[in-house]
């Protein structure tokens, strides 16, 4: 995913959650709003538990947030605790926040699986490019060091010696 994606996934899983949490306080707010109140703390949990995963971006888990939102909606209602009308608006709601969710679901999975196809696409081309080691010429042998002349036949004298005398001529002009 890239940085340009996430900011606006993030916002729109944040105002999905909103959505659903000004849905359920609305329909909690005032006294004859077909949910009664058992029911309105059963379903404000479960919205917290879509806004928490939908904040930590994390768009599986609230869906199955959602899912159980839904359930708990659906037993308030068979028990008359929702009315219809009142279901009716917080499946609206809900049904608006699943397709966000599942928008941003298949945007972080496209997103996965191109970074795999560029890791897989770099990872082929990296084995067919021949390594730069692989085409430097291979190196020569180091020559044999020079045998060593022996410490005692005497010739440093003679070396030194001759190193002067060739060193004399040196600086004078030959005119």
């Amino acid at each position: 995913m890239t940085l340009l994606q996430a900011p606006p996934n993030r916002l729109l899983l944040a105002c999905s959650a909103a959505l659903v949490a000004a849905g359920f306080l609305s329909a909690c707010a005032a006294p004859g709003n077909g949910l009664q109140r058992e029911a309105a703390t059963q379903l404000q949990a479960r919205v917290l538990e879509v806004t928490q995963a939908s904040s930590q971006n994390n768009p599986e888990s609230a869906l199955q947030a959602l899912a159980g939102l839904e359930a708990d909606l659906s037993a308030a209602q068979a028990k008359g605790q929702v009315s219809e009308e009142r279901r009716r608006s917080i499946t609206t709601v809900a049904t608006a926040v699943r397709a966000d969710l599942n928008d941003i679901l298949a945007a972080q999975k496209a997103a996965a699986a191109k970074a795999a196809e560029d890791a897989r696409n770099a990872a082929s081309q990296g084995t067919q490019a021949p390594s730069p080691t692989a085409e430097a010429p291979a190196s020569q042998p180091a020559p044999a060091p020079a045998p060593a002349a022996p410490a005692d036949q005497g010739n440093t004298s003679s070396n030194s010696g001759n190193a002067n005398k060739n060193n004399n001529d040196k600086g004078k002009g030959k005119n």
